[in-house]
């Protein structure tokens, strides 16, 4: 028998329960997706035009005043790209939200009925969810968010999310770009300086490949092999076009 039939409430029950669990699933997507957006570039580019640079004789002044130069345009240029792609979202957010409001007001029972297909796409039986749809139509507002939800699929997006992006994906990019530069500070021979990049660069690929699969879900070392091959082919080719022209 239910327990409502015994006059029993199941709000403190649903309670404890709830503070006795704690979710474990990771949810700073956004900002990993932001990270690694950075790094996979700061670290790729920057890598290319030094070995490119190398490869066309430049002394490693050249190749670490070009790579810095590269860094921070590519930073700026990243961090722009961020900050534009993530108020786009929150833009189309609110046009949306808009929208929605005014067809909650203008045609509620095409909205309830909407409402119902959804629930019903569930396997709710009508009996079960026209309770559901009823509660929300006396509340304006949590109408307003379950359809911006289930129906269009927007989550509501952080208002400074457009500024975190941007800045996320310009410090993550730098970081990137500084570690094929490296050997570039201390040794004067570009020639012997692209060695150690090419080392220094692959392995921090890997582990960064490795890290990428690893909080995105997929096969960490098979990311990471990825990561550093695309980097090894990328640099390759800048390598070989610059020796092809400066022989």
């Amino acid at each position: 028998m239910a327990a409502a039939e015994h006059g029993i409430s199941v709000e403190p029950e649903r309670k404890s329960l709830l503070s006795q669990h704690t979710e474990k699933h990771f949810t700073a997507g956004e900002i990993v997706r932001d990270i690694i957006i950075g790094v996979s570039d700061g670290l790729t580019v920057p890598f290319a035009l030094a070995a490119g640079l190398s490869g066309a004789n430049a002394t490693s002044s050249i190749v670490l005043t070009a790579g810095i130069a590269e860094v921070a345009a590519g930073a700026i240029s990243m961090g722009l790209g961020g900050y534009l792609a993530a108020k786009s979202e929150t833009d189309n957010y609110r046009r949306e939200l808009k929208r929605e409001q005014e067809e909650i007001i203008t045609m509620p029972e095409t909205e309830a009925a909407e409402v119902a297909e959804i629930l019903a796409q569930y396997g709710i039986e009508a009996h079960e969810y026209a309770p559901v749809v009823n509660a929300l139509r006396k509340n304006p507002q949590a109408w307003l968010d379950f359809m911006m939800k289930f129906e269009l699929g927007l989550e509501k997006p952080d208002p400074k999310r457009a500024l975190y992006s941007a800045m996320t994906i310009a410090i993550a990019y730098i970081l990137g770009g500084v570690v094929p530069l490296l050997p570039y500070m201390f040794i004067p021979r570009a020639s012997e300086a692209v060695v150690f990049s090419v080392i220094v660069t692959l392995v921090a690929l890997l582990v960064f490949g490795y890290a990428k699969g690893y909080f995105t879900g997929n096969k960490p070392f098979r990311s990471a092999l990825e990561t550093a091959l695309i980097g090894a082919i990328a640099s390759a080719a800048a390598f070989g076009m610059a020796k092809a022209f400066n022989p």
